[in-house]
């Protein structure tokens, strides 16, 4: 080979080693096609979640009554008062706006005494004006009371008293001044063989209308009729009170009327006399009443 040949051949061997290298890894072989849409997104919550600040507030149900200061107390409370007929205990009710002394408005409103309709149907009050509930603990009602002029009137007003405030959870028995402390107990003579809890002397009722209240009459046997504004029997029906002859029972009966106009009306609730088929122990309540086909 001659010298110049030689010296090509040596430049070219020179340029191909400085060259760089065309070899390396290309990374591990794809096993399934890559995806072609847009990347998934989350529907569920986060993997972590920061805890809730310990000073949020907790959560708020709707209240369910009908006060007027935001919150489920009542707007009006209805009071069972107890009057006086004939010499016995006689039961009426008053509604009046919602209080939290409720012991002083029942007090307040015995005392008031009885509506015209009431004073028409013989109810009267001997509770004076100043009858006051000074403190109640352990179920104790303790009443200030003026003295009676005789004692038939003061143990009939101390029963008024007891029956009425006696209505309240909180209220058990009722002490006046120094004496031990008395309950409806003491004073159960004093109600009428047949007492009337409902309806009351002016309600407007509807047909059936629903007769409740207690009774110790023979063979526990109550009878009831309704009377139109003439007198006349539109109906009539009879239950058993829970006890009876010699004992008090309690005693719940509807009765069914029919009348073409709303009137005035009476629902009488008595006795069948076992002698002779009258009438006794006659309890006459005067209501309106409601027309009824």
């Amino acid at each position: 080979m001659s010298r110049r040949r030689l010296a090509a051949v040596i430049a070219l061997l020179l340029v191909a080693g400085c060259a760089p290298s065309r070899s390396g890894s290309l990374g591990p072989a794809p096993t399934a096609a890559a995806p072609t849409g847009p990347a998934p997104t989350s529907v569920g919550p986060p993997a972590t979640t920061a805890p809730p600040p310990t000073d949020a507030p907790a959560p708020t149900t709707p209240g369910t009554g009908t006060g007027t200061t935001g919150d489920s107390r009542p707007e009006t409370l209805t009071l069972q008062l107890w009057y006086v007929r004939d010499g016995r205990l006689a039961p009426t009710r008053r509604t009046r706006p919602a209080t939290v002394a409720t012991s002083r408005l029942a007090l307040s409103e015995l005392a008031a005494g009885p509506t015209t309709a009431e004073s028409a149907a013989g109810l009267v009050t001997l509770l004076p004006d100043g009858a006051q509930v000074s403190r109640i603990a352990a179920g104790v009602a303790t009443v200030r009371l003026a003295a009676a002029p005789d004692p038939v009137t003061g143990r009939l007003r101390a029963a008024q008293v007891v029956y009425t405030l006696t209505q309240f959870p909180t209220v058990q028995r009722v002490a006046f001044g120094t004496a031990a402390p008395v309950d409806r107990t003491d004073y159960a003579d004093l109600l009428p063989p047949i007492v009337v809890t409902g309806p009351v002397i002016g309600d407007r009722v509807t047909s059936p209308v629903t007769v409740t209240g207690t009774a110790d009459v023979f063979e526990a046997t109550v009878s009831v009729r309704v009377l139109d504004a003439t007198g006349r029997q539109l109906a009539t029906t009879f239950t058993t009170a829970t006890c009876g002859s010699g004992c008090r029972g309690a005693y719940r009966v509807a009765v069914r009327y029919r009348l073409s106009r709303e009137q005035t009306g009476t629902i009488e609730v008595y006795e069948v006399s076992a002698d002779d088929g009258s009438r006794r122990n006659v309890v006459a309540v005067p209501v309106t009443l409601a027309a009824a086909r």
